[in-house]
């Protein structure tokens, strides 16, 4: 493979980045922007009845659109350039794995521990759930959760390599994604929980939020990682010159 500068690829993982951000913001369009919009009227109907309601400072529509889109591309931009920095790291170090290959390791791996075991512990939840007076604390702990889950996934990989040599790269392969889901049990069994949705709050409503959340994320991932393949590859990797026919002497 070609020696290649880390800033070329960070360009080219963020414009993966970029796309995948396209893709979160149809995603999140389509299955996402009907389920905050029930979850809204919700909180609206309850805010008459006490007489607390305001206007919002920006429309439903353009929060819906152009403040969804900006969201997401930027998203997708930000993860973009962390991840191809991974992938400059992870590049022949984790096996023989081509630029394709380890872009959906790299993919996947970030999907695991930077979406789906912080998840787990503190799923997203709708607008109207929540005390408005603990959100630094639910952000603080969401963010803890996602440190904590890197550097549980690190110290993995670092053992899995180490007992490679003696167990075999499948075996040390599973004891250490033994060990992570050990780890990270202890974690969600030692950070506190957060449960403040309120009792008559539609439970179809939550979980189809949530699923809608976790599937945008996924979009996110999967297309980064199908991008970003493609273009390191060829960037590392590119197709060799097509030869010139050599014509046969007489």
């Amino acid at each position: 493979m070609n020696t290649i500068s880390p800033r070329v690829l960070l360009v080219r993982g963020m414009l993966a980045g970029l796309l995948a951000g396209v893709a979160a913001f149809l995603v999140a369009y389509l299955l996402g922007e009907s389920k905050v919009d029930a979850a809204i009227a919700i909180e609206e109907a309850g805010e008459a009845a006490h007489d607390h309601a305001e206007a919002a400072p920006v429309s439903r529509a353009l929060q819906a659109t152009a403040g969804l889109g900006t969201g997401t591309l930027l998203y997708g931009l930000a993860l973009g350039g962390i991840a191809a920095l991974v992938f400059c790291f992870a590049l022949g170090r984790i096996g023989r794995f081509g630029p394709r290959a380890t872009a959906a390791l790299v993919s996947g791996g970030l999907f695991v521990t930077v979406a789906l075991v912080p998840f787990l512990k503190y799923p997203a939840n709708p607008p109207a759930v929540g005390d408005p007076d603990t959100v630094v604390r639910r952000t603080t702990l969401y963010l803890l959760m996602i440190a904590l889950s890197v550097l549980l996934a690190s110290a993995a990989l670092i053992l899995g390599r180490r007992l490679a040599p003696r167990l075999g790269n499948w075996n040390a392969s599973v004891v250490a994604a033994l060990g992570f889901i050990a780890a990270v049990g202890i974690a969600y069994a030692l950070l506190p929980g957060i449960n403040e949705v309120p009792a008559d709050f539609p439970a179809a409503l939550i979980w189809q939020f949530r699923l809608a959340s976790l599937t945008i994320q996924a979009t996110v991932w999967t297309t980064f990682g199908l991008a970003f393949g493609f273009l390191a590859e060829r960037a590392i990797a590119p197709a060799a010159a097509p030869k010139e026919a050599v014509q046969p002497t007489s």
